[in-house]
C-alpha cells in the first residue's frame, strides 16, 4: 500500500486531494499545525507538526517513513504571498523536508509549483500556452523565484539521490473555500449581496480549474510514475470577462457584473494558459466537469439558492 504524507491538506488544494488519495486505497498521513474536524470513521491520520520545524519534521519523517509526498503547504496569504519573506521560510523548510524525506527511504515526492515560474513576457505566450520545457522559467516575483529554485533543487537532489520527483504547476484556480477578495468568490458574494461587482474590462485570457480539480490532478499525479514538471490547468482560454459574466448568467444577476470599472494592473500578462498534454497523456487526468459546471457548482456551495436572484424580485 503507498504510504503518503501530505502537507497542506486542509487547504483549497488539499482537502480534495486527500479524498482521492482516500478513494484510490492509499495509506495518508496529514500534517498541520491544528488537528482539523474530521470523522471519527476517517481513515486518515493526522500528525501535529510545524514544517518550520527541522527537527519536528525530521521526527516526522521518521516515525511514518511515507513511500509518498505530496507537498501542497506555503504561504498563500491574499495578495501578500507574492512579496512574503515567509517564502524564503517555505523554501528552506521544503529543502529540509526533501532531504528528511529521502532519508528515511521516501521513493516519490510531488512538490506545488505556480505558472509564476514561467516567464510572463514570453513573446510566445501572445498567442499559445505555456509548456513545462518549452517556455522559459524566468518569474518575477519572490514567490515564483522561491517556487522555480525549489523546483531545481528537488529535480537535481532527486536525480543524484535515487528517488523520484515531480513538480505541479498551478494556474488559476477557484473553489469555495477561497479567499472572498480572490476574483470568482469576489464576483460571486458581491453578487448574492445585490452589490456590483467591479471588474477590470476582462481581456486578460486565463486558465481556471476548480480546487477539485487541482487536488484531484495532484493525487492523480503523486499516484503516478510521471516525473519532472506537470502543468496543473484545463489548457482552455478564458477571459476574464466571459467568467465574469458566466457568473452573473448563472446568478440571474448580468447586470451587476461591472466590467470596465477598474483599470488593469501593471504587469498583469495578457494570456496565461497551460499545455495540459502531459497532464493529459502522461499522468491520464482530465477534470470531471466544464467551467460553467464548476462555477454553478461553487454558486451553489457559496450561496443559499433562495437568495440568488433577490435582484429580480
Amino acid at each position: 500500500m503507498t504510504r503518503i504524507v501530505v502537507t497542506g491538506g486542509r487547504g483549497l488544494i488539499g482537502r480534495h486531494a486527500v479524498d482521492r488519495l482516500i478513494a484510490a486505497g492509499a495509506d495518508v498521513h496529514l500534517v498541520g499545525r491544528r488537528a482539523p474536524q474530521m470523522p471519527t470513521t476517517s481513515p486518515v491520520r493526522f500528525h501535529a507538526v510545524d514544517l518550520l520545524d527541522g527537527a519536528a519534521t525530521s521526527r516526522l519523517m521518521e516515525d511514518v517513513r511515507p513511500s509518498h509526498l505530496l507537498h501542497l503547504a506555503w504561504e498563500t496569504g491574499h495578495g501578500h504571498f507574492w512579496s512574503a519573506p515567509e517564502n524564503l521560510d517555505w523554501l528552506a523548510a521544503t529543502l529540509h523536508l526533501m532531504r528528511a524525506f529521502n532519508a528515511c527511504g521516501g521513493r516519490r515526492f510531488v512538490g506545488a509549483g505556480t505558472c509564476a515560474e514561467y516567464d510572463w513576457n514570453d513573446a510566445a505566450l501572445a498567442t499559445g500556452a505555456c509548456h513545462e520545457t518549452l517556455t522559459p522559467t524566468r518569474p518575477g516575483t519572490l514567490y515564483g523565484i522561491a517556487k522555480d529554485a525549489c523546483h531545481r533543487v528537488l529535480q537535481s537532489f532527486a536525480q543524484t539521490s535515487g528517488f523520484e520527483a515531480a513538480w505541479g504547476r498551478v494556474f488559476l484556480l477557484f473553489g469555495p473555500e477561497e479567499d472572498d477578495r480572490r476574483f470568482v468568490k469576489s464576483i460571486i458574494m458581491s453578487l448574492a449581496a445585490d452589490r456590483r461587482a467591479s471588474c477590470t474590462a476582462g481581456t486578460q485570457v486565463r486558465d481556471f480549474l476548480s480546487s477539485r480539480d487541482v487536488g484531484a490532478a495532484f493525487a492523480a499525479l503523486a499516484l503516478s510514475d510521471v516525473s519532472g514538471p506537470v502543468n496543473i490547468g484545463s489548457g482552455e482560454p478564458r477571459s476574464l470577462a466571459e467568467v465574469a459574466t458566466t457568473i452573473g448568467d448563472l446568478m440571474g444577476k448580468p447586470d451587476l457584473i461591472g466590467l470596465g470599472d477598474n483599470p488593469t494592473r501593471p504587469g498583469d500578462p495578457p494570456r496565461l494558459v497551460a499545455d495540459v498534454t502531459r497532464l493529459a497523456t502522461e499522468v491520464g487526468f482530465e477534470p470531471a466537469a466544464d467551467l460553467r459546471t464548476r462555477l454553478s457548482q461553487c454558486i451553489a456551495e457559496l450561496v443559499p439558492a433562495g437568495t440568488r436572484l433577490s435582484s429580480q424580485g
